[in-house]
């Protein structure tokens, strides 16, 4: 996902202005929130172009080659258009490799590092004389490089797992998780500012709390425990000023088996019935090679278990293919797993080497070709599962919330479908009642009248 940033701007006269480029996940989102967040409270405006600004961040990517090709040429186009650049996030962690292709950036840092960002830009950019921050027009909850309605909410920083394809530990370091009552103070601040859906992030969400031994804490006069389950319930209870609520939307869940505990939050309604749990292949051989936790569990068994508890969840994951190793027969119990598993929403990928990834030392590499084709038939598969199990939705009666109100009509999502990686839900104008009054965030009531493999068609009720 890449970002330009645009935000609201105070007349400042001179005031010193930013460029930044946004890249990668949603983690890196709220990373560059944070940081244009603390400039704009220092009097620093923030620029829509490359030519209006005195400096440019590129916030980067550095997870697959894919993502540092991307970043290499958002850094590139930086430095062709403006030549004062600033680089951070997963790929400065490797600030050899960017300092090789591009000696003259101003500085280069690690991702997280807000701090070394800031001090960065006082060095090239000195911060206003005098400012108030009063004036800077910065709102409780932060600068958010989201739509209004909704926001992610990241809990902690850093993972404590070893998965061999991933170097996202050497990045960005072991677990830390945010107190418990910082997080919570965060999420009221967004939910009071209008936030109508709180998505809920970090590397791995269902470890939160363990590197400070669920620590204890008292928030707005109560105890609170610093975990997974207490910090979803207390979630599920904040209301806005209005008396309103969010949807509380989980993601990067690991499947522990205290996850069970939170399915009968959503059963409750105080989650969304929504988990978005990265299995990563079904085959035990591979997983094993993977190092990926929990490789054991019969997860079959557990998503009968959830959706007894739950019938309304839907269950997102992805997948990769072509792992070193790979045989036939392990990508056929890979489908046999998805036939059986019915998952709703589903993301793939062909494996793909990441430089200091210790999976590229495993033997028997897959080839391309094999790893193209059985990415093909993967998601031929579940294209098939995706469009039955949208299809058996016809006829239901959903909550919508609306992103946007076009000519055509109402863009909007399901407690179904995350922003940006899942479906939509489209409402034709014709159906809608009081269309004029409609805007983004609000919450309507849909009856399905049509699907696809990733998108339903409804019409509005009164």
């Amino acid at each position: 996902m890449a970002v330009e940033i645009h935000t609201p701007q105070a007349s400042t006269g001179a005031a010193p202005k930013i460029g930044m480029i946004s890249l990668g996940c949603p983690k890196a989102l709220v990373d560059s929130e944070r940081i244009l967040t603390q400039l704009r409270l220092e009097g620093y405006e923030v620029s829509p172009s490359y030519e209006g600004a005195d400096v440019v961040v590129v916030n980067t990517c550095g997870f697959i080659d894919s993502a540092v090709a991307e970043s290499f040429d958002a850094i590139g186009e930086a430095m062709r258009s403006n030549g004062k650049v600033i680089v951070t996030g997963c790929l400065g962690a490797k600030s050899g490799d960017v300092l090789e292709r591009y000696p003259d950036v101003l500085a280069v840092s690690g991702p997280q590092a807000y701090e070394s960002v800031v001090d960065a830009v006082h060095q090239h950019v000195p911060a206003p004389m005098n400012h108030d921050p009063f004036t800077s027009l910065v709102p409780p909850q932060g600068i958010k490089l989201t739509p209004r309605h909704y926001a992610y909410l990241k809990i902690s920083e850093g993972c404590n797992h070893k998965c061999t394809f991933c170097i996202i530990p050497s990045m960005r370091g072991k677990l830390v998780s945010r107190p418990i009552g910082e997080v919570l103070d965060e999420a009221q601040r967004l939910v009071d500012s209008g936030v109508k859906e709180l998505l809920v992030i970090s590397q791995d969400t269902s470890a939160y709390g363990v590197d400070l031994k669920y620590k204890m804490a008292f928030w707005q006069g109560r105890p609170v425990k610093g975990n997974m389950l207490e910090l979803c319930r207390q979630l599920g209870q904040l209301r806005a000023k209005d008396g309103s609520k969010a949807w509380v939307r989980l993601h990067y869940v690991y499947p522990y088996p205290h996850v069970d505990d939170v399915i009968p939050l959503m059963a409750e309604g105080l989650v969304v019935p929504y988990l978005d749990i990265p299995f990563q292949h079904a085959s035990e051989k591979v997983l094993r090679a993977m190092k990926r936790p929990a490789y054991a569990e019969n997860t079959l068994a557990r998503i009968k278990l959830w959706r007894s508890i739950c019938p309304e969840l839907i269950i997102r994951s992805t997948f990769i293919v072509g792992f070193p190793g790979e045989t036939e027969e392990d990508f056929q119990i890979l489908l046999n797993f998805l036939d059986e598993a019915q998952l709703d929403r589903v993301g793939c990928f062909a494996y793909s080497p990441v430089e200091g990834a210790t999976a590229n030392e495993l033997a028997d590499p897959v080839p391309e070709d094999v790893k193209q084709e059985r990415l093909a038939r993967f998601m031929a598969k579940q294209a098939v599962i995706s469009e039955a199990r949208l299809k058996n939705r016809i006829g239901e009666e959903i909550d919508v919330l609306i992103d946007e109100v076009v000519e055509e009509g109402i863009v909007g999502r399901s407690k179904a479908d995350a922003p940006e990686i899942d479906g939509q839900v489209f409402v034709d104008h014709r159906s809608t009642k009081d269309r004029l009054e409609l805007k983004p965030g609000q919450v309507i009531r849909v009856r399905v009248i049509d699907s696809d493999e990733h998108d339903l068609w409804g019409e509005h009720l009164a």
